[in-house]
């Protein structure tokens, strides 16, 4: 009994770097949310290993994890984009709370799904958390005309769609059968946080540095389904 607390604590640890993180977006503390939602994905990485290594998993233990993700990683950066995109879009910007929906099916179905073991069937809810918190650190100004919100709109419902698509991305679980894949994806990621990391050093913008993670995300994308296109033909 003592041994499953350990896991559990830690799951809930995540649980609670969710609810900051969705307070600091309603403050316009796009950063701080995402720094939360980053230590949430540090404690979602470590609960897994520790039940693992104390042999103590636990069918709540599994539950209470898939609750914690959607708060950090589906409701989180959902209300992100909600609040950095409802200066210039209003309520309409409400749209985006529907990955925090569809990140909810999302963690359902990886719950029940037998193929997961190695790999994911669909974008995993942290790699989708840190692509979007990326993009709302940065300043708003970005956005120079109406039209490019309404296009991160229709990315966030794309958002929602590969969270449940039948597209398989590989995991680091499965570094033994993806060697060769995986070490070229921590290449790209390496070259992209450079290149991020030097622009905000070179702006004094710590945005920039932050926007690393969204470069990374989408080349994790980009590279799942070229290989899916591969395998298909």
């Amino acid at each position: 009994m003592t041994k499953r607390i350990i896991p559990d604590t830690i799951t809930s640890c995540n649980l609670l770097c969710g609810g900051i993180a969705v307070f600091l977006a309603t403050q316009g503390a796009f950063i701080w949310a995402f720094v939360f939602i980053l230590a949430g994905a540090f404690f979602d990485f470590f609960d897994g290993l520790s039940a693992r290594v104390l042999k103590a998993p636990s069918p709540i233990g599994v539950e209470l994890d898939s609750l914690a993700d959607d708060i950090t990683f589906g409701l989180a950066p959902s209300m992100m984009l909600f609040c950095w995109l409802k200066p210039i879009l209003g309520w309409w910007a409400g749209i985006a709370l529907l990955m925090a929906a569809f990140s909810a099916l999302r963690l359902a179905k990886f719950n029940v799904d037998e193929r997961q073991h190695e790999s994911f069937i669909g974008l995993a809810t942290p790699a989708n958390a840190i692509f979007w918190g990326g993009i709302c650190c940065l300043p708003i100004s970005v956005i120079a005309y109406d039209w490019m919100a309404w296009l991160l709109i229709g990315l966030s419902l794309i958002s929602c769609y590969l969270l449940n698509a039948e597209i398989p991305f590989f995991s680091f679980k499965g570094f033994k059968k993806e060697k060769v894949v995986i070490i070229s994806f921590l290449a790209g990621c390496l070259i992209l946080i450079g290149f991020c990391v030097a622009k905000a050093i070179a702006t004094k913008h710590i945005e920039f540095a932050c926007f690393s993670g969204t470069a990374c995300i989408l080349w994790y994308v980009v590279l799942n389904i070229l290989l899916a296109i591969a395998k298909r033909n």
